[in-house]
């Protein structure tokens, strides 16, 4: 078929979730129309998908029985490629190895070129490693799909390195999963805000208000959340949790053995829509980025919750991963911790709001942070992501 003879070059793009909470396909949907290309991202339909916004591209859900487990992953596949079958494009991209197959069998007959967006080290998730079978099937994938990519990018140094040696000849760019940066107040308060969690600060001669810990993200193994449970016993602060996973349940039956729920330390409050959790991020006091080494991927992640805690202007606890170890040592915005043991965790935490309130030391990290997000924002980053593109369909 070779490429398309169109004004706009066109560009699809799979991924398994369900497009309305994926802020990087958002991102790079949004930027990549605005370069001037027709973009179409295709995802799945949960049952609590919430109806789509518009936008500069064009999206659709596939639909199906399945929601999860290999039947959801062989339903989805063969429920794409035949959708695929009846799309035209320039290009074809997917979001890590679940959408791989189909997007490459595409490009393949089209003859146009496929593009790797590894999201993370698919092989080496919590989910995946301590699975071999699994494991060695998805190995398998990787191995057939990377040298068939025309280009390939993921979202850190240290995953593009691991990639190229596991795939010599192949080359990985790197696209950072970075925010858009905002331009806010001193305090970093979106106006408008439909959530409240309370003030930073309470003012003089007021009534105590507690700081606020926020995490955002999957509540999924490795997260570190039960060992943070844990520790909030010790520590003087409320903490907000933003998303659900496969032990949404189990988090909940523990805060609530904890005495956390009925306290109210914790708060639950399921998904939340990216411009809500902007909002949410603003007007909280601590971010959390705490991960366990339970493979690779997540030991080399770099994850897009470290910038947007950034770019909200907030300090963050946060563990001593290669990647943050190395973005903290250009400029100092976490508090870095070498475990995640709830002593570890609670010790930390009291460095940063001595006196159940942020100290000198918090004051530290939050004006680093508002110096990074100069430099660690989405306008920086999406110049690579187009440059990236110009030269694919240059060369096609």
């Amino acid at each position: 078929m070779g490429n398309l003879t169109t004004a706009a070059p066109r560009l699809l793009f799979a991924v398994t979730t369900d497009l309305s909470y994926d802020q990087r396909m958002q991102r790079i949907c949004g930027s990549l129309a605005r370069a001037g290309y027709q973009v179409e991202l295709v995802g799945w339909q949960r049952k609590s998908s919430l109806p789509l916004t518009q936008e500069l591209y064009a999206q659709h859900r596939l639909r199906g029985w399945f929601q999860r487990g290999k039947l959801f992953y062989l339903e989805y596949n063969l429920r794409l490629l035949w959708y695929l079958l009846g799309q035209r494009a320039d290009a074809w991209a997917c979001a890590d190895l679940d959408a791989a197959l189909p997007t490459w069998a595409r490009a393949w007959l089209g003859g146009q070129p496929f593009v790797y967006d590894a999201h993370e080290l698919f092989t080496e998730v919590p989910e995946v490693v301590t699975r071999p079978r699994v494991q060695r099937l998805w190995q398998w994938v990787e191995n057939f799909i990377v040298p068939r990519a025309r280009l390939c990018y993921t979202v850190g140094p240290a995953l593009a390195r691991l990639f190229e040696q596991r795939h010599p000849g192949s080359a990985f760019a790197v696209v950072r999963n970075v925010p858009v940066s905002l331009v806010l107040g001193a305090e970093c308060l979106v106006p408008g805000a439909r959530f409240s969690l309370g003030t930073k600060h309470s003012a003089p001669g007021t009534e105590f208000t507690p700081p606020t810990l926020l995490y955002q993200g999957a509540l999924n193994v490795g997260r570190g959340l039960a060992e943070l449970l844990e520790a909030m016993p010790l520590v003087p602060a409320r903490l907000v949790i933003c998303g659900e996973g496969d032990l949404s349940a189990a988090l909940r039956a523990q805060a609530a053995r904890l005495g956390l729920l009925a306290s109210g330390q914790v708060e639950f409050k399921g998904y939340v829509l990216p411009a809500d959790l902007r909002q949410l991020t603003a007007q909280a006091t601590v971010g959390i980025m705490l991960l366990e080494n339970t493979g690779l991927s997540y030991y080399y992640s770099l994850a897009n919750k470290f910038f947007d805690y950034v770019q909200a202007g907030i300090p963050q606890l946060c563990i001593a991963f290669p990647e943050y170890r190395a973005l903290n040592a250009q400029h100092e915005v976490a508090a870095l911790v070498p475990d995640l043991a709830p002593a570890t965790l609670a010790a930390a935490l009291a460095r940063l709001l001595p006196g159940g309130q942020p100290g000198d030391y918090y004051q530290r990290l939050a004006e680093n942070c508002r110096q990074a997000r100069e430099e660690w924002n989405w306008q920086e980053e999406e110049k690579v992501l187009v440059g990236l593109y110009t030269q694919l369909l240059a060369a096609s």
